[in-house]
């Protein structure tokens, strides 16, 4: 007796260290039903969502790549693993024993086997438990469960990737999109494209008296999509002499917009997008602990920078900080570039052996439960910008400070981004760089702003600036070797890149504690390092 009372209070105590141990800051599973409430909510009368985890994706024979969850899936959810399915009813259902409900959770199903080897699984009564689901299903219960999907008049899907694995497992992801599919009449071939309905839409809502407009947005895609150059009606619009003509043309392309069957693929895209820019209380603690640790990397690694430092051990510096925070991933490829290598946008590689005594710009971001920062800094190896190193950096930073004061509740997205690009060209001019201020050029080929969250370029409707949005702020000015420049300016590539919560009382810079201004990163970078003493054997003697 007294041995089994040992054996159990073994268990017991393993028990509670190993959850003890395990991240307890998650989103709470009222936050998740919150969200799926919130959807519902926009849903018409008889209409159903129905959403479907990421796939596993193969790296090599049986080495997969790491999973991670489809973003929406994610937040409506807080189901981390694969083989997954949602569906949300817009009113309540009856099952066969007359229970109601307005939502299923489809899970994997428990197996020891496969647990053995790939870690434990939530399972039914894990997705009730934990996640808060009251109807929680094993995967396969979707293939047999006899949803009508035909009778609803609106059937509201994320477009499919396409990409689907057909594993060993009864259900995964590729069995449950095939079931769905079928259950549905689900036929891709009836769906515009996104470049075409979009230029369709433009055509059918534009006034012909501004068709010029439209003409002008065919010009410039049919450029990228050669689907939109070669379209017949698009062709016809376009090359038509008068308005009559353009008028039947119209009408024509206002009938292939009309839905050809109950599916929709841009009720949850625009929805979501709506819901997701504007971040909750807990939700804003979450990124705002992501930002913390990625601008703790970067202080951390201008103290340890050296010249004789490779690219990968920069990297390496970041994202042991990451891990050293609890920061499950990195949000986004790590990018470290010295000298010429800072003038690609995005350069992963990474692989450069020293990094000498050129800037060093490092765009990366630590991603903590399941929301990503995006912090970048560039800095002088050798500790000192040089004259010229200093005036581009500085163009930069006051371009990044004319947009943040910008990010106020009411301003249109797009104001930061004309600032910092004014503030540019007339840099650039008064530099020598550009002859002129409206002189095209390539320095600076970016916009400014995007939306962070779940995603490091999260869904929104950039349309103004709300409260509790949180959104990057990043000019930069690029200038490789070979460019129309004097020589002293190339290999210089700058990049000052910040998260910015937009709030009642203005702007809130989150990762300001990563130095910005030269003063402050040559300060930084002049004090000692814990790296310093850490060194390894030569494994090349």
């Amino acid at each position: 007796m007294k041995s089994w009372n040992f054996t159990l209070f073994s268990c017991i105590l393993f028990a509670f260290n190993t959850l003890a141990q395990a991240p307890i800051d998650y989103l709470s599973k009222e936050f998740h039903k919150e969200r799926r409430d919130i959807l519902r909510s926009k849903m018409p009368k008889n209409s159903v969502a129905v959403l479907f985890a990421n796939p596993i994706r193969n790296r090599a024979n049986d080495v997969d790549f790491i999973f991670h969850q489809n973003p929406n899936f994610y937040y409506l959810t807080g189901y981390r693993e694969p083989n997954a399915v949602l569906v949300l009813f817009s009113e309540n259902q009856k099952d066969e024993k007359g229970n109601s409900y307005n939502e299923i959770l489809y899970v994997q199903k428990r197996d020891p086997r496969a647990e053995q080897w790939n870690g434990k699984r939530l399972g039914i009564e894990g997705a009730k438990s934990e996640l808060g689901f009251v109807m929680a299903k094993n995967g396969e219960f979707f293939l047999a469960d006899a949803i009508d999907f035909k009778k609803f008049e609106k059937v509201f899907i994320e477009i499919f990737n396409d990409d689907y694995r057909n594993l060993s497992d009864a259900a995964d992801v590729f069995d449950l999109v095939k079931s769905f599919k079928q259950k549905a009449g689900y036929n891709p071939d009836i769906f515009l494209s996104r470049p075409k309905e979009y230029v369709y839409s433009n055509i059918a809502e534009t006034p012909l008296e501004s068709s010029a407009n439209v003409i002008d947005i065919i010009d410039r895609l049919s450029n990228q999509f050669e689907e939109i150059k070669d379209d017949e009606l698009i062709k016809q619009f376009k090359t038509a002499k008068t308005n009559e003509m353009r008028k039947d043309i119209k009408q024509k392309i206002s009938l292939a917009l009309k839905p050809k069957t109950n599916i929709d693929l841009t009720f949850l895209e625009t929805n979501l997008a709506t819901m997701r820019e504007i971040k909750t209380e807990a939700e804003i603690k979450l990124i705002t602990k992501a930002v913390r640790i990625s601008a703790i990397g970067q202080i951390e690694v201008m103290k340890a920078m050296k010249p004789y430092l490779s690219e990968t051990e920069l990297q390496g510096i970041h994202e042991f900080v990451y891990k050293k925070y609890g920061a499950e991933y990195e949000g986004y490829p790590s990018i470290v570039g010295a000298g010429n290598n800072g003038c690609i946008l995005h350069y992963v590689e990474n692989n450069q052996a020293k990094v000498g005594n050129d800037l060093v710009l490092m765009d990366l971001g630590a991603e903590y439960r399941g929301f990503t920062a995006d912090v970048t800094r560039t800095i002088p190896a050798n500790g000192k910008f040089t004259t010229e190193q200093k005036a581009i950096y500085d163009l930069v930073y006051n371009a990044q400070e004319a947009g943040i004061v910008l990010y106020t509740i009411g301003t249109s997205m797009q104001t930061p981004n004309q600032a910092a690009r004014k503030v540019i060209n007339e840099g650039l001019f008064t530099l020598g760089i550009i002859k002129s201020i409206d002189e095209k050029h390539n320095y600076f080929p970016h916009g400014t702003s995007h939306h962070i969250g779940l995603d490091v370029h999260d869904p929104g409707n950039y349309v103004n600036f709300e409260e509790n949005m949180i959104v990057t702020m990043e000019p930069g000015i690029y200038i490789p070797e070979g460019s129309p420049c004097d020589k002293k300016w190339w290999r210089i590539g700058i990049r000052i890149e910040d998260d910015i919560l937009v709030t009642k009382n203005g702007p809130i810079n989150l990762s300001a504690e990563a130095p910005r201004t030269t003063q402050d990163i040559e300060k930084m970078m002049a004090k000692e390092s814990v790296l310093d003493a850490f060194i390894l054997p030569d494994l090349d003697k």
